[in-house]
């Protein structure tokens, strides 16, 4: 599924030892197209068969997946935009609220008090995960004005519900339609392929030119992209046959295991304080959304 591709892409960055940064996009969406092809079956004539019955003669279908894959191209941006404004972007976890939001709105969905405020803790606790350790350097505080801060919180903010809708739109789409997840994923892929190229050679056509597409790729940004695809597919198939809620639920745990891997594994984190802070919240949030409170029996019936 694109757009945790593009969510994780953009706050692991530094993970593609790539010069352009629109290049990780546009090869994440072309590695879930090729992902789900793999799983339904490589065979020319029979991916001939499915693009033609299921993609070029149903083009309005295929055209509402048009709406969030530009949505989450240009979250995606945005969030570039933030991370080069702002020190941090634990803003971003806001998402969370808006996904609920447009859980009720559009689905019609219905939330308890407990499960808000499992939402507002989950919210607060993956914010905690998040906080950054150590304080910007001075030069960097510098450089950053009033101004640029503000322009940096806004497109957080739109990020934020660009996020949430497109997520609650897609799984609309899932859950109505009668296409399988796979037929979806590779529709979306193929339209983030395109919007996700139109980047590339926008901001950094002349250098694509010069050294490739794939300039600066190695082992180590060839498993991350094939591993978020893969992600990005179990995902898909979460939403489809749970919601977005449980996803963002799905995706703080993960962030927490991340982290840990990244203490005991890599040895290259120290937690603190704030960090298991956090983790109890987010675990304490997890529990609290799957309560249901139960009526009081009356002595007088029994």
């Amino acid at each position: 599924f694109i757009s945790h591709n593009l969510e994780f892409i953009s706050y692991n960055s530094d993970l593609y030892s790539c010069n352009s940064e629109a290049v990780p996009r546009c090869r994440s969406s072309l590695s879930n197209v090729q992902c789900c092809m793999c799983l339904l079956g490589f065979s020319v004539r029979a991916l001939n068969r499915v693009l033609k019955e299921e993609i070029i003669n149903k083009p309005l279908l295929t055209l509402k997946l048009a709406i969030p894959s530009g949505i989450y191209t240009l979250q995606n941006n945005l969030l570039y935009v933030a991370a080069s404004l702002l020190q941090s972007s634990v803003t971003y976890q806001l998402k969370i609220l808006t996904t609920a939001l447009f859980s009720v709105s559009m689905l019609g969905k219905r939330l308890g008090i407990y499960q808000w405020l499992s939402l507002v803790i989950l919210m607060t606790g993956i914010a905690l995960v998040q906080w950054p350790a150590e304080v910007a350097s001075s030069t960097k505080q510098e450089d950053l004005t009033a101004g640029s801060q503000l322009m940096g919180l806004l497109a957080v903010l739109v990020a934020c519900f660009s996020s949430g809708f497109a997520g609650v739109y897609f799984e609309k789409i899932l859950k109505e339609s009668k296409q399988s997840v796979w037929i979806r994923n590779i529709q979306l892929g193929l339209f983030g392929l395109i919007f996700g190229l139109g980047g590339v050679f926008a901001y950094d056509g002349e250098r694509v030119q010069e050294n490739g597409l794939f300039q600066g790729y190695n082992h180590v940004t060839w498993t991350v992209v094939a591993l978020q695809a893969l992600g990005g597919l179990v995902i898909a198939a979460v939403i489809k046959y749970a919601d977005n809620i449980l996803k963002g639920f799905a995706t703080s745990i993960s962030i927490i295991l991340s982290t840990l891997i990244s203490y005991f594994l890599l040895e290259d984190f120290d937690p603190t304080s704030v960090f298991f802070l956090g983790a109890m919240l987010v675990i304490a949030a997890t529990f609290l959304y799957g309560y249901e409170s139960t009526p009081a029996v009356n002595p007088s019936k029994v």
